[in-house]
This record gives structure tokens, C-alpha cells and sequence, in this order.
């Protein structure tokens, strides 16, 4: 049995650098701290957090839409999920980060939850805010 998890996260940073953290391979291992192997084109592999997650790009529009066949090693033989990452700017210059990541097995969904949030959107809030530092100075 499988669910969807759906957050909706807003960040004070342009739709291109949010697009970003979620699509360079650079940027991701930066951000994670754990290597990243990132494609750029539909039908390309993907592989983040060390190997823990990987898959394929299904749909990609640069700075806008991200979709992913995406899965975990601790997901039963043979399952992926979908991860679609749809960015849109916001009114003051800001991102909103709509993730729908269908097909996650039932009695994983609070631990990738929770992934989601420490590894990324907090990581994301975080750093943007220590480069305001930054500019600040």
C-alpha cells in the first residue's frame, strides 16, 4: 500500500536558486553534505545522499518543474515513487516549493516526511539565510 506526501514550503530566494539545491549536483552535496549525482536531461539517472535515493528524471523545466521516478534503498523490491518538485515565484521575489511525492510505501511515509524536512527544507531555509548573512558583512 502505498501514499502520497504533499508540503508546500516557502523560501526567500528566486525560483533559479531554489531549482538549484533540488537539481545541481554540486549544490545538492553541498547542501546534504553527502555526495550527489544529479542528470540534466530526461531519461538521466539521478543519485543523492551517498546512493540512499536514486532513480531517473522524468520531466524537467529548468527553474520550474522537476520530476523524478524516485526511490529509497529501504523501499520493497521493485517500487519507486514519483517525486514532482513545481516552483513558482512568489509576489515578494520568493519561492513556493510545491513537492507531491506519490507512491511512497505506507509505513515509510513518516520517516520520508521527515526527510524531506531535515534534509532539505531546513537545509534550503538555512542556508539561504546564512548567504543574507553573508551579503550583509
Amino acid at each position: 500500500m502505498c501514499k502520497t506526501i504533499k508540503h508546500k514550503v516557502k523560501f526567500k530566494a528566486s525560483p533559479e536558486i531554489i531549482y538549484e539545491y533540488i537539481a545541481d549536483s554540486k549544490k545538492m552535496t553541498s547542501l546534504t553534505g553527502e555526495k550527489a549525482v544529479i542528470g540534466q536531461k530526461v531519461g538521466s539517472p539521478f543519485s543523492i545522499l551517498k546512493g540512499k535515493v536514486n532513480g531517473v528524471i522524468v520531466d524537467i523545466l529548468p527553474s520550474r518543474r522537476i520530476v523524478q521516478a524516485w526511490r529509497r534503498l529501504d523501499f520493497p523490491e521493485g517500487i519507486f515513487s514519483m517525486a514532482s518538485f513545481t516552483l513558482r515565484e512568489t509576489a515578494d521575489g520568493g519561492t513556493e516549493l510545491i513537492l507531491t511525492h506519490r507512491g511512497v510505501p505506507k509505513e515509510l511515509i513518516p520517516e520520508v516526511e521527515h526527510d524531506w524536512k531535515r534534509n532539505f527544507w531546513d537545509k534550503i531555509h538555512k542556508e539561504i539565510q546564512s548567504k543574507k548573512s553573508i551579503h550583509r558583512s
